[in-house]
């Protein structure tokens, strides 16, 4: 296997992490189940709240479909980037609520979507311009550390029971 498709099925595979993780975000949002758990959304009002969950669908669907079906694939790195400035949004309004670890993991999850938007950049490129794969795979190698991360941040969070205690 060459240097391209290795980045190829690794930018997939991205991709598909991504997409789920931002339809797990976005749906409590649009549905109002389950968001009682995640601080600060008592305060923000329910319209934003929907617009936020109703974007984060969209881009998490952004992120796959349109390469899968092969229709409008310049949409995908572009869902990307619009990911990445939502959460980077969620950063800010986590900061706000001296919430830094929650701020952190956000920065995180904006950097997964940048990488994941430089590597298929190409697709909107209108002169397709040629980046080295060394260059695209040294940002996808960005991904392992913000994986880990992200994922030794969302396994350390407690569980939040219905009393509103961790167990």
């Amino acid at each position: 296997m060459n240097a391209m498709n290795l980045l190829n099925l690794v930018l997939w595979s991205v991709q598909g992490f991504l997409a789920l993780f931002f339809l797990a975000a976005g749906a409590p949002k649009l549905l109002g189940r389950g968001i009682e758990r995640w601080t600060g959304f008592s305060d923000v009002p329910r319209p934003l709240v929907v617009f936020i969950g109703f974007a984060e669908v969209l881009g998490a669907a952004g992120l796959v479909l349109p390469m899968t079906t092969g229709m409008l694939p310049w949409l995908t790195p572009l869902a990307a980037v619009g990911l990445a400035i939502i959460v980077l949004m969620a950063a800010g309004f986590h900061l706000r609520a001296d919430e830094r670890l929650n701020a952190v993991e956000s920065v995180l999850w904006a950097s997964i979507a940048a990488v994941i938007a430089i590597g298929r950049w190409d697709l909107v490129a209108a002169s397709h311009a040629y980046a080295a794969p060394s260059v695209l795979v040294a940002a996808v190698g960005l991904l392992v550390p913000a994986v880990i991360i992200n994922l030794i941040v969302l396994f350390q969070r407690p569980v939040i029971g219905a009393t509103g205690t961790s167990p």
